[in-house]
């Protein structure tokens, strides 16, 4: 039904992960058939028939993966989508007066954001969209800017009613500086997250050896002008810079994780890192500084795999710090983005899609 003319709509946009098993091959074929995120120098038909091959090999591959993490066979990030869609609007229904409907959807697998009916596709300053990639990547941030450019025939990176990546934001770096320090000394509720150990505050926090993880891009996509590494870099000097004025005296480092293929991803690896630190007997918290929601990559890979690799290598000790999710601080910076989109140009001012890496957005 067409969207009421008094009634306000939040959408929230992620790249998607499968509910179920039944949708593990779905969401992979849609992955792998994005051209921004599979970007290979191949014949397009030949392009897409790998993509189509590759989802079919590697769905049962990884539906082991999905299983062991006791979601019925699928990703919880759907739910934890849902349940921060749900707490923005809430506070944006105080903030307001006014009722906020919401929906939830994904560039790849269900439910698709091209289901979404036509009548409340436009962002406006009454339908936000907020795509929920902290950091610009070709693969994210552009891939979900070219498929709304092919629903409602223009680009609305930069305009009324989108909300633009934020990783660059110091209210970002305070509000995860926040939840990390939160973590350390214990305070975060259990019910908020999934799969936290953090029951009691961590002795000698200070100290620790802390590491961004990034999900990995490949280097071909830096090499097309992709700002992503800028971005994540940017985050975690701001970041870091809270943690020191709270006495986190630490290393930090940086790492990529998720890397897939023979291609040269963007490195230092989090697996080599983990080794590295491990052989030195450090004491390691991992943060997940490209993901906002928990999911495979945070809970099976950072949680256990990366765990397994850190405590074989020799390390101390090893903690997984959860992705925000529905931290207070981070529901309310989201709602404040939020209405700050409403006051964004109708039309846009510059090209953010070419201004960060896409080197054809087919947008003025």
């Amino acid at each position: 039904m067409p969207m009421n003319s008094h009634q306000n709509r939040l959408t929230l946009i992620n790249l998607g992960g499968p509910r179920t098993t039944e949708e593990i091959e779905p969401f992979l074929r849609d992955l792998f058939l994005d051209p921004y995120v599979f970007d290979l120098p191949l014949w397009e038909p030949l392009r897409k028939k790998l993509a189509r091959f590759i989802a079919k090999k590697r769905a049962p591959k990884v539906a082991g993966t999905y299983a062991s993490m006791g979601y019925g066979g699928g990703s919880p990030l759907f739910d934890e989508t849902k349940k921060q869609a749900y707490a923005i609007a809430e506070l944006l229904q105080k903030s307001t007066g006014k009722k906020w409907e919401t929906e939830v959807t994904m560039t790849c697998g269900y439910p698709n954001i091209r289901g979404i009916d036509p009548t409340v596709l436009n962002p406006t300053e009454t339908n936000i969209y907020l795509p929920l990639y902290p950091q610009f990547s070709r693969s994210t941030t552009l891939s979900t800017g070219k498929i709304m450019e092919g629903l409602i025939g223009r680009c609305p990176l930069g305009t009324r009613g989108w909300v633009d990546h934020f990783a660059r934001d110091f209210r970002f770096h305070k509000v995860v500086s926040h939840l990390i320090l939160d973590y350390f000394q214990g305070k975060l509720k259990e019910a908020d997250f999934i799969h936290l150990d953090n029951e009691k505050s961590i002795s000698n926090w200070e100290e620790m050896d802390l590491v961004f993880s990034a999900h990995g891009i490949p280097m071909r996509l830096i090499k097309k002008g992709d700002t992503y590494v800028q971005e994540v870099e940017a985050s975690i000097r701001g970041i870091e810079t809270e943690l020191k004025k709270s006495g986190f005296r630490g290393r930090t480092h940086l790492s990529f994780q998720s890397r897939v293929g023979p291609a040269k991803w963007t490195e230092p690896n989090t697996i080599e890192k983990l080794k590295e630190l491990g052989a030195k007997k450090a004491r390691i918290a991992v943060y997940p500084i490209s993901f906002v929601g928990d999911h495979l990559e945070t809970l099976e890979e950072i949680g256990v795999e990366l765990r397994d690799i850190a405590m074989e290598a020799g390390a101390e000790s090893y903690n997984r710090i959860p992705a925000p999710g529905i931290y207070p601080k981070f529901i309310q910076f989201l709602h404040d983005l939020v209405l700050e989109s409403t006051q964004n140009p109708i039309e846009k001012k510059e090209c953010l899609c070419k201004k960060y890496g896409g080197e054809n957005p087919g947008c003025v």
